[in-house]
């Protein structure tokens, strides 16, 4: 199964082949960016701090990657960008909300990667337009699955809580989204069990007709 992405269209990380590139085979304007080797496995040591089962990150496919970027018009690619980097706006109200208990291993996690994103200095300076933000949408990417279950969690507790204005402490709200949703999903398999039954019933039913 393929690993959840930020967004619906996954980056073409490992399968994209081309863009304009200069005599030395680099992306055009890749040759602003110093990418030093320890700086790069440095990057990679934090991806797989983050997630291990994520991609290897080398210099090679960092140049493909900024290939990809530089072969869309600007507006494709600063939207390409932005979907990324809005999902951390997400993590830091997850990790905010006195309504969401955040397991502290998976908090530190959250603010590794936030340190990471809110610097300016890091492996592609942000100051370079457009690739400037490609290492930290590149690593929301590749270790998203590390947080993509408790986002989905978080997104949907928040919409309960706007939607159904659960009383009492913010605890007391978390625990009645608990609730509320196990028993949807017990309704949900008493339902299939059911249907179950009744299809079989049906086919038992039949066989005997044809007999």
């Amino acid at each position: 199964m393929p690993h959840p992405t930020p967004t619906a269209r996954p980056l073409p990380y490992e399968q994209y082949r081309g863009g304009i590139s200069d005599d030395l085979g680099a992306p055009a304007g890749f040759a602003e960016i110093a990418l030093s080797g320890p700086a790069v496995t440095q990057f990679d040591n934090l991806v797989h701090e983050l997630y291990p089962d994520a991609a290897r990150v080398d210099q090679a496919r960092l140049q493909q990657l900024a290939a990809w970027l530089l072969s869309l018009r600007e507006e494709e690619a600063v939207e390409e960008l932005d979907a990324r980097l809005s999902r951390m706006d997400e993590l830091r109200a997850l990790v905010q909300d006195p309504a969401w208990d955040c397991h502290e291993a998976q908090r530190k996690r959250i603010d590794k990667l936030l340190a990471y994103v809110d610097r300016e200095d890091d492996l592609i300076p942000d100051s370079l337009p457009l690739l400037g933000r490609l290492d930290d949408v590149l690593l929301i990417e590749l270790a998203w699955p590390a947080f993509a279950a408790e986002a989905d969690e978080y997104r949907d507790f928040c919409n309960y809580r706007n939607t159904e204005h659960p009383a009492g402490s913010p605890t007391q709200q978390r625990e009645a989204w608990l609730r509320d949703r196990l028993a949807e999903l017990e309704l949900l398999r008493l339902n299939t069990r059911i249907a179950d039954e009744h299809f079989v019933g049906y086919t038992q039913e039949y066989q005997l007709r044809v007999k």
